[in-house]
């Protein structure tokens, strides 16, 4: 992986809180099923930091096919839009690089945990927990992922088939 200098998340940011800067205070509380491992208090306002997605998002009957995926590594969900349209939830295991690729639809993505670095006409963006970014159709684009990450992906089209087998 290339360092935060090079445009990149660097090895050094993984799946630490992204929000140790601000001014939350943070105490120990155990939630169901393992998902959250604190909250996080600013004000009146209170937040879970979940290290996981919900089990209920984790279906094997909505489990990505590994042919449809460009990252290795990735465990990965996919929902179906009535519209043809898919949303995926994918948890990368280990740092992984991202083949370049291009869609046939627009694809808007959310870091909820760790970084992706985006990579689009030799660019480097990267983008960290809680930001999102837009990627227009027809647009070349690949990146590298630190282990830890969670991303959620809206694509304008099928983009993933499901497992074989469920």
């Amino acid at each position: 992986m290339n360092s935060a200098a090079s445009g990149g998340c660097g090895a050094e940011f993984g799946p630490q809180d992204a929000d140790a800067g601000r001014s939350w205070r943070a105490r120990k509380r155990g939630l169901a099923d393992g998902v959250g491992e604190t909250e996080r208090v600013q004000g009146e306002r209170m937040t879970a930091i979940m290290r996981d997605f919900p089990d209920f998002m984790k279906k094997t009957e909505n489990r990505i096919a590994q042919s449809s995926q460009a990252t290795p590594g990735v465990e990965r969900y996919v929902f179906d839009g009535a519209d043809g349209s898919q949303m995926a939830f994918w948890t990368c295991d280990e740092n992984a690089v991202s083949r370049a690729h291009a869609h046939d639809y627009d694809e808007y993505m959310v870091v909820v945990q760790g970084c992706y670095t985006l990579v689009t006409n030799g660019e480097r963006t990267p983008v960290h927990a809680g930001e999102e970014y837009f990627i227009p159709r027809g647009q070349l684009h690949g990146g590298e992922v630190l282990a830890g990450t969670r991303t959620i992906h809206a694509f304008g089209g099928h983009r993933a088939d499901r497992a074989q087998g469920r």
